[in-house]
């Protein structure tokens, strides 16, 4: 049998050890063969015959999704796509834990979870980032995974480890040779927000910045292509969405492996847009955005685009920028906010900082804080820095822990001691309405700049534009008051789904649990490995888990 440390095995004729015997022993051996009468087929044990009765697609499933939009967006297929093949997405038989690998909590929430699956007995599914990365944790040993490119075999997976095999599908999907951006676009979804749809525009990216772990999981950069882009926009739309999020690890590198850009790519989602819904960029880093600032302003005036760009500085000295590998200085990062501030009126620029990266001194987290104080950020996640196993700023001299710790609390001060919304009070401003406050006691709309207002909860005002007049500010949000005689303005050109209801079904046809041939042979190889690692755990007195041969073979 190969190990799970050797290379991928193309086909299952490949799995042939050098000392099997050959085509002309195997004919020799005939001859000795003694022809015996059939014996009436023994009753299988317990175990078999309890594993045998499991019926896939009737269990209910509990999933849990960590990390980015990306990634959300990935959890919402595979709820989708399980919701429609029949499984129930509720407290559960089986865990789904779909994972982050940006920081080290994240990760440790995710290896906690499946130690509470694990205690109470429950069946567990992994997905994300962690296992795509490290799949050889001890902490995910015997678990099914499944790879960040794989999420439309979910159901495959999860049918196998409903009847207690292990299976881990980790390849890249390929076309031609070139590496897709995953996994099909219009597979079944089931939206955590039936009115916001998120769409990976791309997979991967170009740069190896050393503190970066998701690199090892989602590789370079992989472009969907613009036509099926447009496609699941408008999808979108016609199944009552009304605010579209663009997301990826960098949305200012789309296209770059398939001859187009992002530009490009707007304008073509732009035309799809109804009135009153809106579209949000994703995260981009400056390099990939500079080159066509004149188009992303004309962009982000359009009145369907947020004026909204999420712009990760992560420090303000370019010494640590070059520690960081980030190809960029701190005077491009401010190039391309200032000329944003200048031909976008108003817009909203977010960004991130990394607080103690191996190497940095006083002096560079000076330079980081004047930053700050320069642009006034609105919207600034701030970062302690953590080393993820396997990169190269985890090999770096680190910074004392408490040094750390008190500058991320410094950074955290100067943030909250100004109100970024304090001078708006007063305006009317336009905005829509797409979510529910986290206290249950507001609706939460955003205006043109991407600016979180809270209105009354009214049920006439979820899903549309509804103009308010601003009458109280906090660092966060605005609060805003309907203004009389406005009446609330219906974006969406068809009635949202409801609630945990599937998207896509109509266009695929996922009414019916079908079975494809590639799921029924991937399933009896599964049966097959199963049964052949139980003889050898037996005639060898060892254990031996099928998931280091599904892991192999697979498309």
């Amino acid at each position: 049998m190969p190990s799970a440390c050797d290379p991928v095995i193309e086909d299952i004729e490949d799995m042939v050890s050098s000392t099997d015997p050959t085509p002309h022993e195997r004919q020799s051996a005939r001859k000795n063969i003694v022809p015996r009468p059939k014996k009436k087929k023994e009753l299988l044990n317990d175990e078999e015959l309890q594993a045998d009765s499991v019926i896939p697609g009737m269990q209910k499933i509990w999933m849990k999704t960590w990390g980015c939009s990306h990634n959300n967006s990935d959890g919402e297929y595979m709820a989708g796509q399980l919701a429609a093949s029949g499984y129930k997405m509720t407290e559960a038989d089986l865990w789904l834990l779909n994972s982050c690998t940006v920081k080290n909590p994240a990760e440790d929430h995710f290896r906690n979870s499946i130690k509470k699956a694990q205690e109470q007995e429950k069946k567990v599914v992994v997905a994300g980032c962690v296992p795509q990365a490290q799949p050889r944790m001890d902490y995910l040993k015997g678990l099914s995974i499944i790879g960040v490119q794989q999420i439309d075999r979910v159901v495959e997976v999860v049918d196998e480890a409903v009847k207690g095999h292990s299976v881990r599908l980790l390849g890249q999907k390929k076309e031609g040779g070139r590496r897709l951006g995953g996994a099909r676009l219009d597979l079944p979804k089931i939206r955590k927000n039936p009115l916001i749809e998120i769409i990976s525009i791309n997979t991967g990216c170009l740069n190896a910045c050393t503190y970066c772990k998701t690199k090892h999981a989602r590789g370079d950069l992989a472009s969907y292509p613009i036509e099926e882009l447009v496609k699941r926009v408008r999808q979108s739309f016609q199944e009552g969405v009304c605010e579209i999020w663009l997301t990826s690890e960098d949305t200012g590198a789309y296209g770059r492996d398939i001859g187009t850009d992002l530009p490009t790519l707007l304008w073509r989602l732009v035309e799809q847009i109804p009135d009153g819904a809106m579209l949000r960029l994703g995260m981009t880093n400056p390099p990939y955005i500079l080159e066509h600032l004149g188009e992303m302003a004309k962009i982000l005036n359009h009145p369907r685009v947020y004026a909204f760009l999420h712009v990760p500085v992560q420090s303000a000295s370019d010494s640590v920028l070059m520690d960081m590998k980030r190809e960029y200085c701190i005077d491009d990062f401010k190039r391309v906010v200032d000329f944003l501030k200048e031909r976008v009126p108003g817009v909203t620029i977010a960004t991130d900082i990394i607080c103690g990266f191996p190497g940095e001194t006083e002096e560079d987290f000076q330079e980081t804080l004047e930053l700050v104080k320069l642009y006034r950020f609105p919207s600034l996640f701030i970062n302690q820095f953590y080393p993820r196993p396997g990169t190269p700023a985890a090999k770096m001299e680190q910074v004392p822990a408490q040094v750390k710790k008190q500058r991320t609390r410094e950074l955290s001060q100067l943030f909250h001691s100004y109100n970024p919304y304090d001078h708006k009070v007063g305006e009317m401003q336009h905005v829509l309405v797409t979510e529910e406050s986290f206290d249950a006691q507001y609706y939460v709309a955003h205006n043109k700049f991407y600016e979180q207002v809270l209105v009354p909860k009214k049920v006439e005002f979820k899903g549309k534009m509804i103009e308010v007049e601003i009458y109280e500010a906090g660092k966060h949000f605005m609060k805003g008051r309907p203004v009389e005689d406005s009446k609330p303005f219906n974006p969406s050109i068809a009635a949202p789904l409801q609630q945990g209801e599937v998207s896509g079904l109509i266009q695929r046809g996922w009414y019916s649990r079908e079975i494809s041939d590639e799921q029924k042979s991937f399933s009896k190889l599964c049966n097959l490995m199963n049964s052949r690692n139980k003889a050898l755990q037996t005639s060898l007195g060892c254990k031996i888990d099928s998931a280091h041969v599904c892991e192999l073979y697979h498309p």
